[in-house]
């Protein structure tokens, strides 16, 4: 039997939020009941609001998130009730070429619940990504959540489940960086700043955050920096080769997603360096590169998928780390707020005043 909760919707392009009374099935096969306890407001949210993602309104948005499940169906093995979970929206399939060859983490066949949360009149929602987390309760595949510690406060557990993961997970398993290595990250809100502390947990000797914003750069100071370039004084590329002794850094990554800032990666990474995509470009942008510098330069040019992550052995990991306060998961949390005050979190991301404002439920 369908139970009635609050929700946030988007229900027109660019139109403001709103909160409504939503209808949540029992969970089908496969799939899982989650009582949602927090959720972060991603930028990813804002995409579904404004149609960045597509337009099959109306939209559940939010998706980073952490919470109890409630109830499982039939054929459920992942979770049990009472079980405390992070959820994700890349349920690994087990049965693609990429799981079939012991690459998980990069499932081409992902999955989401099959029985749809709807508005009381029976109109079907778009759950973000699959989740659709801004509500007191939502639906899923039992995929998609993973269990880790209780002890863990879910406004910070949850975080893992899309921003820090994709940042943290671009400089520790897509860039690979490791012990010594300099590294440099361009753009540092929520998703860049976790690529710093990646790089810090993965034992970078030199860690160079670049941003325009100070506040930005002062949060990467935090969560690991070692120096930092605004943006707005100086050449980019100029500066991470005087900060690495004229070489380049070994690893780049780019937070930003925009065809300026990634061919100011490109050219601060030293020879056979690598270059790590993780800001999400528009479909309109089009980058242009001389061929013989892609081939003179060597190394790799890498774009991150959900920071290439494994939920099952990622998120357990991270919350350990966090609790022996070695992952400042903490830092990440801007301000707590409730369902009501989503349309403001946006417009507070937007000014770059926070990294992650997360609603408690």
């Amino acid at each position: 039997m369908a139970q009635r909760v609050q929700a946030v919707v988007a229900r027109e392009k660019g139109g403001p939020v709103s909160i409504e009374t939503i209808n949540v099935p029992d969970p089908g096969p496969g799939e899982a009941l989650v009582a949602v306890q927090a959720c972060g407001v991603c930028h990813t949210d804002l995409h579904y609001r404004e149609g960045g993602i597509n337009d099959d309104y109306p939209f559940l948005l939010g998706h980073e998130a952490a919470g109890t499940v409630e109830a499982v169906g039939p054929g459920v093995e992942e979770v049990s009730v009472g079980d405390y979970v992070v959820l994700n929206w890349r349920a690994v399939c087990g049965q693609c070429r990429a799981c079939r060859r012991g690459r998980p983490w990069y499932c081409f066949d992902t999955h989401n619940a099959v029985n749809r949360m709807t508005l009381t009149d029976g109109t079907e929602l778009t759950a973000a990504l699959g989740i659709g987390a801004f509500a007191e309760k939502t639906l899923v595949a039992a995929g998609q959540c993973t269990k880790v510690d209780e002890r863990a406060p879910a406004e910070v557990a949850g975080l893992l489940g899309c921003g820090v993961m994709a940042g943290l997970g671009a400089a520790v398993n897509t860039g690979n960086v490791g012990r010594g290595d300099s590294v440099a990250v361009i753009g540092c809100g929520g998703v860049g700043s976790a690529a710093v502390a990646g790089a810090r947990l993965a034992g970078a000797a030199k860690i160079i955050a670049v941003d325009v914003d100070e506040r930005k750069l002062g949060w990467a100071r935090e969560l690991g920096a070692t120096h930092t370039v605004n943006a707005v004084d100086v050449d980019v590329v100029e500066a991470v080769r005087g900060l690495t002794d004229g070489f380049g850094a070994d690893v780049v990554i780019e937070a930003v997603g925009r065809p300026e800032t990634y061919e100011q990666a490109f050219y601060a990474r030293d020879l056979a360096g690598t270059v790590v995509l993780v800001g999400v470009p528009t479909p309109d942008m089009k980058l242009e590169l001389p061929f013989l510098d892609v081939f003179g330069r060597g190394g790799a040019l890498k774009s991150s998928w959900y920071g290439d992550c494994l939920p099952s052995r990622d998120f357990p990991m991270l919350v350990d780390l966090y609790l022996d306060g070695r992952l400042k998961l903490d830092t990440f949390v801007s301000e707590t707020i409730g369902l009501t005050d989503v349309e403001e979190a946006f417009a507070a991301m937007n000014r770059g005043e926070v990294l992650r404002s997360v609603v408690v439920l």
